[in-house]
């Protein structure tokens, strides 16, 4: 690894590096999936315009010459309304206690509003971390609204240590924000091979890519009783075809209607966008295997969450 200077000394021309943990928080779909992709460089967290998307804390691994940003990209922070969306809150506190910098993130697109205030109070209880804000979407916006938003953003907070308009979609201020995430980060050496870009296990990569298909053109209620688990993943004997058998899991019989639609073009349709994704992750033909079942009120049960990795 070579030496390379950035900001707060991260690369010190002495050898030294920086390594630690960022995560993006904010209201549901402000985009924070779409910034871990566009800084990773690689697809790791899935995306779609429904919110809460983002069950899981997924780590993407970005490398850099003066050291690595291991970036946790959590569930939007959201008022819960069942045992699911307890958890998942849990599981952002967690995380917030845990890294060095957490990035309050607000669409350029939308006026700052009271749950991005009640968010940006919440960081008072992580006294640990470093804090910066970022404007994001900013290629959907006039310069106006960009100067408005950051205004509007700076104000909520004394203590940010840095203000950063930025683009995951035309990529406009990401060099600069993964300069001065990095130099935000405690010296030390890398976290993870260099090679690695994402702890995530490959069946849960598949599960979430899955998802991500299914989710596209559904009702607004019908996102969050989707849930998906990989039952088996077999490599043929005799040519290069694996077979994936994953379940779809809903709430009800009228979405299990809904996913399958009529004489089941609509899984079909699943299969083929989940599949195109899947081939590329395995470096192989796939076979996939889609089996909708029904769990009742699956969200709101205990032992149903446990039984789907919640």
């Amino acid at each position: 690894m070579t030496d390379a200077v950035s900001q707060d000394g991260a690369g010190d021309g002495s050898g030294t590096l920086r390594s630690g943990f960022v995560t993006f928080v904010g209201r549901p779909n402000v985009g924070k999936s779409t910034l871990t992709n566009a800084l990773v460089g690689e697809k790791i967290a899935i995306t779609s315009e429904k919110p809460q998307t983002t069950r899981r804390a997924i780590r993407g691994i970005l490398n850099r010459p003066a050291g690595q940003l291991v970036i946790v990209d959590t569930p939007g922070i959201h008022k819960p309304r069942t045992l699911l969306g307890e958890r998942l809150n849990h599981l952002v506190d967690q995380v917030l206690g845990d890294v060095d910098v957490i990035a309050f993130c607000v669409p350029a697109t939308e006026k700052v509003g009271p749950g991005d205030r009640r968010i940006a109070e919440s960081l008072d209880g992580y006294r640990r971390a470093r804090k910066v804000a970022l404007v994001t979407k900013t290629d959907a916006s006039s310069r106006e609204q960009i100067a408005e938003r950051l205004m509007e953003v700076d104000s909520l907070r004394e203590d940010w240590a840095a203000v950063i308009p930025i683009s995951a979609e035309s990529g406009e201020g990401l060099e600069i924000l993964a300069d001065e995430l990095l130099g935000l980060m405690p010296k030390g050496p890398a976290l993870y091979g260099a090679d690695v870009v994402t702890d995530e296990s490959t069946e849960d990569r598949i599960a979430e890519i899955i998802r991500e298909a299914a989710l596209q053109g559904v009702r607004d209620e019908l996102p969050h009783s989707i849930a998906v688990t990989i039952a088996d993943i077999l490599p043929r004997e005799d040519s290069d075809l694996i077979d994936v058998y994953a379940d779809l899991v809903v709430e009800r019989d009228s979405q299990k209607a809904i996913i399958i639609g009529h004489r089941g073009s609509r899984l079909a349709d699943v299969g083929a966008r989940a599949r195109a994704q899947i081939e590329p992750l395995m470096k192989s033909r796939v076979y996939l295997h889609l089996h909708v079942r029904v769990a009742k009120e699956w969200q709101r049960d205990p032992k149903q969450l446990g039984r789907l990795g919640f």
